[in-house]
């Protein structure tokens, strides 16, 4: 348990770190009105967001270490507190300012995931039945058709749309790599749930960079964090036989909830939408951008940068 646990905190300071750059490269490239190569490639010029992906995925395999050891439900509690991570730092790097409220979540994800840590108990089930992995892939590919239809359009809606959507794409890959079967190379490949941890990761990924684009972070945030928290817990109590220490129930439900509480607090970190018009007219190809709607920038908003989570 120890080294699981040591992993998931290890890949929760990676997601945290790379979310900062992930931010500001999705924002430095034009806007998307459908799924197409050149998003990606405008992606792709920016070093930014290149290497909050490189840390993101070592966090990706560090938490497959910590998902084949621990209950879901820790291991997700763990890395989407990667947030508190984040908020400090875009303090450290980015000159960002911490609120009162901020400073509560990071208080809360710290209390929360102490208490998750204490009561959690044995790992359910490695192994499911064919139609678990089955439906596994099938909800990517649920995922992937709704992106398709939420990426024409714009605002709060479609950004919490395209986030709720990153979030199942995120959950599908962490249920996945528990039941995966990787005895030999042939079992792999004839498994729906290793194309379902591709194609979930991958669209989660597409998913996340358009809902930055056209909505708040909190509006990103809070559904994606619902879907990729909630879902797989639920599934791995209910289905996979995840379980709390005996005796220690409360506690591990007590402290998944403030550390998620604690996660949707951080949630509207760095949310002022007025540093992100500065940050795209210090851009080549970017100023002439139409700036996205939101609050006007305030005393505090040009100091906080719009940083969200994994």
């Amino acid at each position: 348990m120890l080294l699981g646990l040591t992993t998931a905190l290890v890949a929760t300071v990676c997601f945290g770190f790379g979310a900062v750059f992930q931010a500001r490269g999705a924002r430095s490239a034009p806007q998307a009105d459908r799924v197409r190569a050149g998003l990606l490639a405008a992606l792709a010029r920016s070093w930014e967001f290149l290497l909050g992906t490189v840390l993101d995925i070592v966090g990706f395999a560090l938490s497959i270490v910590a998902l084949r050891s621990l209950p879901l439900f820790l291991v997700q509690a763990v890395t989407n507190a990667s947030l508190a991570v984040t908020a400090l730092a875009a303090v450290r790097l980015l000159g960002a300012r911490l609120r009162r409220g901020d400073a509560v979540g990071i208080v809360a994800v710290v209390v929360g995931l102490t208490l998750l840590a204490l009561g959690s108990g044995r790992e359910g089930r490695e192994h499911a039945p064919p139609l678990f992995h089955w439906a596994l892939l099938a909800t990517t590919a649920v995922m992937l058709l709704l992106t398709l239809v939420l990426v024409r359009r714009a605002g709060t809606v479609a950004a919490a749309g395209l986030g709720l959507l990153a979030g199942v794409g995120f959950g599908v890959t962490s249920l996945a790599v528990r039941v995966l079967d990787a005895s030999s190379l042939v079992t792999v490949l004839t498994d729906p749930a290793a194309y379902a941890l591709v194609v979930g990761g991958l669209g989660g990924y597409l998913a996340y960079a358009l809902a930055l684009q056209r909505g708040t972070v909190t509006a990103a945030t809070a559904a994606g964090t619902v879907a990729e928290t909630f879902g797989p817990a639920l599934v791995g109590v209910a289905a996979l036989g995840d379980a709390a220490r005996p005796g220690f129930e409360w506690c591990a439900l007590a402290g998944f909830a403030v550390a998620v509480g604690g996660t949707f607090l951080l949630s509207r970190f760095g949310e002022l939408e007025g540093q992100s018009a500065e940050v795209a007219g210090a851009r080549p190809g970017v100023a002439d951008r139409d700036p996205e709607p939101g609050p006007g920038p305030g005393p505090e908003a040009e100091s906080e940068p719009a940083v969200p989570p994994r």
